[in-house]
């Protein structure tokens, strides 16, 4: 998608002004994992909160700059889960979906890697262009718990970032490797999870199909395993992302009282 275009889909469809120059990174996590703490260390003042357009859900976005370049850090719902079973999995899945995120950052917590790391993993199903942060890591230290940040982005395949959000650690690091991938210095190749034989027979077939249909918007692989699944949502949010009609009136949802569940920790 060119520039122009991303920029217009975000102003229209989610209502997030972009400029051109900037790189977007949608912020993603599990609630409780310090990621409104990321949030707010990275952007500081620089921050604009409303709601996503046409929902209850609270939407915050703030700036930074790091080495000249411009970011927008959209900061999505607190999610266990980007499989649509409530509106904020939804609002979250919708615009690492189909807002095009320059890169999508997932913060987890270094106490809880087992249960946050599955949040991740749906998000590298989606999108190449992943970071991880793991926070929380002073935490960690305290209960004497250790993370082999080299090994686990090798597992991944993916920038694996150690930060203590709240004590600052680990934060120019964590935006400088959000500037390569963002800037295509560093190019992800994410750890794909792999089914039964009957299951990938049937992702392929369809992947066959879907592949020449999507033409590169969304990835087949996990557009094949949502219809697998019975996702009828994804159909439906195909249809009212990827069309040319806005939603409805951008302005919706700025400058609006943001609902209780935003911020998420």
């Amino acid at each position: 998608m060119c520039i122009e275009k991303r920029t217009e889909l975000l102003h229209h469809k989610f209502g997030i002004a972009a400029s051109a120059e900037q790189k977007v990174i949608a912020l993603a996590g599990n609630p409780n994992t310090g990621k409104s703490t990321v949030f707010n260390a990275l952007t500081g003042l620089n921050q604009h909160t409303g709601n996503w357009p046409g929902k209850t859900v609270g939407n915050a976005q703030g700036t930074f700059t790091h080495k000249g370049q411009s970011f927008l850090l959209v900061d999505l719902p607190g999610t266990y889960s980007l499989l649509p079973n409530s509106v904020d999995e939804q609002v979250a899945r919708d615009f690492i979906c189909f807002g095009q995120p320059d890169v999508t950052l997932v913060v987890v917590d270094a106490t809880a890697m087992e249960r946050n790391l599955n949040l991740a993993l749906q998000v590298m199903e989606i999108t190449d262009q992943v970071v991880l942060c793991v926070n929380l890591m002073d935490e960690a230290e305290r209960k004497g718990i250790e993370i082999n940040i080299a090994d686990l982005s090798k597992k991944l395949g993916i920038p694996v970032v150690a930060t203590a959000a709240r004590q600052k650690r680990g934060l120019e690091e964590l935006q400088e490797r959000l500037l390569d991938v963002a800037c295509g210095n560093i190019v992800p190749d994410p750890f794909m999870l792999r089914y039964s034989q009957e299951i990938e027979q049937a992702i392929s077939e369809l992947e066959l199909k879907l592949t020449p249909l999507l033409k590169g918007a969304l990835k087949a692989r996990w557009v094949a395993l949502r219809l697998l699944d019975g996702d009828d949502t994804l159909l439906q949010d195909i249809e009212r992302y990827m069309t040319e009609e806005p939603l409805q009136d951008p302005s919706l949802g700025r400058e609006q009282e943001v609902s209780p569940s935003w911020p998420q920790a």
